[in-house]
């Protein structure tokens, strides 16, 4: 979960990238503001990262701690 403008979703956004393309992982990002459920949901933790719908992490990647869970 992501936003327009946030800085820390740039950053997120890239190591995402970064660690999916590694593991051969498929990854999409989705813009809370675009849905009012979704920023009610995430939208004061911008970058969320979920996993199979299932929230992972906010604010940041936890680099070693995300790559085991897409191993999982």
């Amino acid at each position: 979960m992501s936003r327009e403008g946030c800085h820390s979703c740039v950053d997120a956004i890239a190591d995402v990238r970064r660690i999916c393309d590694e593991l051969g992982v498929a990854w999409s990002v989705s813009d809370v503001d675009t849905d009012s459920e979704l920023r009610a949901e995430y939208g004061d933790r911008v970058p969320v990262i979920l996993i199979d719908g299932v929230e992972h992490g906010f604010w940041k990647v936890e680099e070693e701690r995300f790559r085991r869970a897409l191993r999982n």
